[in-house]
């Protein structure tokens, strides 16, 4: 398990937002004393860096189709 400080958790949160996506438990110490535990999700809940990016779509048409079209290439 790693540790970290408040302030070193709150400067570094992508650090160790990663630790925790990548299956570790981080403890947040404030003053030398644990206040909390960030642990990772169920594994069946994809994290957002996960999910299967979709297309973005109006009306069933992509949007770059549209912006395509619309600028006549």
């Amino acid at each position: 398990m790693r540790e970290a400080s408040f302030t070193e958790l709150r400067n570094q949160a992508k650090r160790y937002f990663a630790f925790v996506e990548g299956g570790e438990t981080v403890r947040a110490l404030r003053n030398g004393k644990p206040i909390a535990e960030i642990h990772p999700i169920a594994q069946d809940l994809p994290s957002c860096n996960q999910r299967p990016g979709r297309p973005l779509a109006i009306h069933g048409e992509s949007i770059s189709r549209r912006v395509l079209g619309g600028r006549g290439e």
